[in-house]
């Protein structure tokens, strides 16, 4: 029971630490130190250590010698390679998941993108990737593809800790909800290529900033 125990406590603590990554809650370059993540997190030293290197086995972090665990920077080549998947990944599993949409399943996508444009109006960032992580897991959950999943979410780890970097820029961030209109628009119309070409518009957008902030 204590095996048992110790090994769930060590995957909840490596599912909240993926997920803050992949919503920008780390940046680039900071190093990860884990006696303030265990206490935050209520856990001990351990299941975070572990964590840790697993998150660093899937290049979501660097092990950088006498200074522990960092969060990697991204160079603009590598900044578009992960571009270039995503926009495969991410447009395959919206085109696919449109029409398993179910009508609750449009309400919801309806009221994350009110909550999106209200934290953008009220300047909350946090509000803002939240609700945009949900809106685009429910879409690509439609697609039921476990593996397709898995694949888009082993991705955003690569660009989550630059995402709070879309908020630097008042006037550009008032923008970055634009294509989920014309999405919802497409979903609602069941236009599968439309909901395609909005999510890739999305993404084009959002990286013209990002790869700004790149090495």
């Amino acid at each position: 029971m204590k095996t048992s125990r110790h090994h769930t406590l060590q995957d909840q603590t490596y599912d909240t630490l993926r997920q803050w990554l992949t919503i920008g809650r780390f940046v680039p370059g900071e190093r990860i130190k884990i006696r303030h993540v265990a206490a935050e997190l209520g856990v001990g030293e351990m299941p975070v250590r572990a964590a840790l290197q697993r998150l660093a086995a899937e290049s979501a972090l660097v092990n950088v010698p006498n200074c522990g665990v960092t969060v990697p920077l991204l160079s603009k080549a590598q900044f578009d390679d992960v571009l270039r998947v995503r926009l495969i990944l991410e447009g395959e599993a919206a085109e696919l998941g449109v029409p398993h949409l179910t009508p609750d399943d449009l309400a919801a996508l309806t009221t994350l993108n009110a909550q999106m444009i209200a934290a953008l109006r009220g300047g909350d960032p946090k509000g803002y990737l939240d609700a945009n992580e949900a809106f685009h897991l429910i879409l690509y959950r439609a697609a039921a593809s476990p593996l397709l999943l898995e694949l888009i979410e082993t991705v955003w780890l690569q660009v989550g800790p630059i995402s709070n970097l879309l908020f630097d820029h008042a006037q550009f961030a008032a923008t970055l909800n634009d294509a989920h209109d014309d999405l919802l628009d497409a979903a609602k119309a069941g236009d599968a290529a439309g909901v395609r070409r909005a999510i890739e518009a999305d993404l084009s957008h959002a990286a013209i900033r990002l790869r700004a902030q790149c090495v």
